[in-house]
């Protein structure tokens, strides 16, 4: 019996599924096969999606929460024709060709284990550890609405879209996912759509061995609009859920009910399926089940391309072009607005966007890091409209609060404010500041440096993904005094420092915040760590020290001995700069020629040339100290094996911060006595 060309579609993503996964000897086969009618309905018949240009403004988002399931988007976005996006223009080459399927889970193939947004086109969010995909796709839901709010005008619908999330038993075990979802709620955030692929497998067994609750009670608890589907093949009620869902005034959780691994006879409901290939024999008895030839591989039949392109491809065009005319003569008539928009796509900033910034002046007293920063994020932010975030419940504490005028809130009955309220949801936080940072938004979230901890998943994404958000950390040592050793960071530091692409700044007095704040504001292609003070730091004086303007090479001399010939070179970041800068002033007056070098960034100072680092940290200057008030764990690079590190070895303690210095060794006295030590 014929196949009709929707079931052939399905299959073909099945197929192509299962034999990528084969071939690979890796993979996860039962999701795709199970989900497919799912992915199919959603792709062809309802999402705003122009496969010839994936990075449209106004498209759909469709986010593969369930990321060990990658050959199910891979499949799609070969079927659709979806095309890879170079320079930020869209090629003619697709963004899964056949080769890469055929190459899943190897070296340079466009198709890794889980998908990356860095590396594949049509890839919304990189995915892969479990309910991240959803939490960030909360923040693509707030992006939706802000860019709405700010932008839509009577008669210029610039920003409709919504975004689709398909999940797993996994996503709904994993607490990021929470976190999010009672945001979502809160929020009625109405353009977000999750569907739950209810197969009750997981690597493990049955999800009745760890997880028994009413999850789709969960959810209307929340304040989710819940919606069931009993069977995934019933593609007719999932185009009814889905479209009940754009009628909702919250956000909406369909629950489907599918069979891991549909159509194997042997492996169908079964762990088997989770996370190893079927088989060459099972995938033959797989085929003839579906009615495909059992000895074809990676077949996609010619009428199963022409169908999508009828469908989702013609749909998305018109889309398109349609949207490209009301932007033309929303050009026209909102000529400001349009440039804010154009900026905002191309990740490019207001002319002027730093005018304005502070100048600190001298001051002994000086003021805390998070003090400054807060002057400074505020002084941007009015030049910059797509500036915005938030904290997880403690912005009077991190100092993130926009105060002027115009900024606003955000909340469930109004979209345009730039002040967002995370709740005390630190992991949620930063997923959700993902999303809005590929949303085009400037974002940032902030907490204490301790509970970065807790965020530590997606702020490891935040890097991988390449993506420019601002991770803001205040009470950033054991100067959080009187909170004691739960609240006090000791190994955070360093943690973050070891993600790779990811810069941390910790800016040594008000004018290095200045200048950290102008480098983050820059920056297009990596995340910012800004980990800041919450006690005063004096502010220098730079007629007597290097300029701040210093800071962006990472790490600079900021006092020299007598002709630039010391003997001792003392390193140091953030709130130890001072310290370094009066022992310096006390090993001088003890004839000692001595070098201070501010560090505020590793990987700055990494990225500048051989020379450069050489001339801050002559090879032949082997005495050296360096001071923070953290773990000393790497500060080996830049002081070698004489050298001496100033900093914690164990957890801190709770008392007043004089209290903790003393006891800790961060003096004068302590570090002059390293000093010496190494001379």
């Amino acid at each position: 019996m014929a196949i009709g060309i929707e079931q052939l579609s399905i299959n073909t993503i099945r197929t192509l599924s299962m034999d990528g996964v084969q071939k690979a000897n890796s993979g996860h086969p039962g999701a795709p096969m199970g989900m497919a009618p799912v992915v199919y309905t959603l792709w062809q018949e309802i999402m705003n999606y122009n496969p010839a240009d994936p990075n449209w403004a106004n498209r759909d988002r469709f986010v593969l929460s369930i990321g060990h399931a990658s050959m199910l988007i891979y499949s799609i976005l070969h079927l659709t024709g979806v095309r890879q996006v170079e320079h930020g223009k869209p090629t003619s080459e697709l963004a899964v060709p056949m080769t890469d399927i055929q190459r899943f889970r190897q070296l340079n193939s466009r198709c890794p284990g889980h998908p990356e947004s860095h590396l594949t086109s049509g890839i919304e969010t990189t995915t892969g550890p479990l309910g991240q995909g959803v939490a960030t796709s909360v923040g693509m839901a707030i992006a939706q609405r802000w860019l709405a709010t700010r932008y839509n005008r009577p008669g210029y619908p610039l920003f409709t879209y919504r975004i689709y999330s398909i999940c797993g038993d996994g996503c709904m075990m994993e607490g990021v996912s929470s976190e999010a979802a009672s945001l979502a709620a809160h929020l009625k955030l109405n353009n977000l759509c999750w569907i739950y692929d209810s197969n009750r497998i997981t690597i493990d067994g049955s999800t009745s061995i760890a997880f028994t609750e009413d999850t789709a009670a969960r959810f209307r608890a929340y304040g989710w609009n819940v919606l069931n589907v009993d069977d995934a093949n019933d593609i007719s009620k999932v185009r009814e859920s889905v479209l009940a869902s754009q009628q909702s005034d919250k956000p909406t959780f369909i629950v489907v009910k599918s069979h891991i691994a549909f159509g194997s006879p042997h492996k169908q409901d079964t762990s088997d399926a989770h996370g190893e290939p079927l088989g060459e024999e099972e995938i033959k008895l797989t085929k003839r089940n579906y009615g495909w030839p059992e000895d074809a591989k990676f077949l996609v039949p010619p009428e199963v391309t022409a169908h999508f392109q009828s469908g989702i491809g013609e749909r998305g065009k018109k889309e398109q072009e349609n949207w490209n005319r009301l932007f033309a003569n929303y050009k026209n008539e909102y000529p400001e607005l349009a440039k804010e928009v154009e900026l905002l796509l191309a990740n490019k900033l207001p002319e002027g966007w730093d005018k304005n910034l502070p100048v600190f002046p001298t001051d002994a007293k000086g003021i805390a890091s998070r003090d400054s920063s807060g002057k400074v994020l505020n002084a941007i932010a009015q030049n910059v409209p797509w500036l915005l975030g938030g904290s997880a419940d403690l912005a009077k504490s991190t100092k993130t609060r926009l105060t002027f005028k115009e900024a606003g809130d955000q909340g469930p009955e109004e979209f345009g404010g730039r002040n967002l309220h995370f709740g005390v949801r630190e992991h949620g936080m930063t997923a959700i500041v993902n999303g809005l940072g590929l949303s085009k938004l400037k974002a940032f979230g902030s907490g204490f440096l301790i509970f970065s901890d807790y965020a530590k998943g997606s702020i490891r994404l935040s890097a991988i993904m390449e993506l420019p958000v601002i991770h803001i950390f205040t009470h950033d040592s054991i100067g959080v005094g009187e909170d004691g050793p739960t609240h006090q960071p000791i190994e955070q530091l360093i943690s973050l420092r070891a993600i790779p692409e990811m810069i941390v700044l910790r800016p040594g007095d008000a004018n290095e915040v200045v200048e950290a704040w102008r480098y983050i504001m820059t920056v297009s292609n990596h995340p910012v760590s800004l980990i800041l003070s919450r006690q005063a730091l004096p502010t220098l004086d730079r007629t007597k020290f290097a300029p701040a303007s210093e800071l962006k090479k990472g790490g600079y001399i900021l006092s020299d001995a007598p002709n630039g010939k010391p003997q001792l070179i003392l390193i140091a970041s953030g709130s130890e700069v001072s310290l370094a800068i009066s022992a310096m002033e006390k090993l001088t007056a003890e004839g000692i020629a001595v070098r201070v070098v501010s560090m505020p960034s590793w990987e700055l100072f990494e990225r500048q040339s051989a020379e450069y680092r050489e001339q801050v940290l002559p090879k032949n200057i082997t005495a050296r100290v360096s001071i923070e008030m953290s773990s000393t764990i790497g500060w080996d690079r830049y002081i070698g094996l004489n050298g001496k590190a100033v900093g914690m070895h164990s957890f801190g303690a709770s008392a007043p911060i004089k209290d903790l210095q003393q006891h800790f060794g961060f003096t004068v006295e302590k570090v002059c006595e390293a000093a010496k030590s190494v001379l």
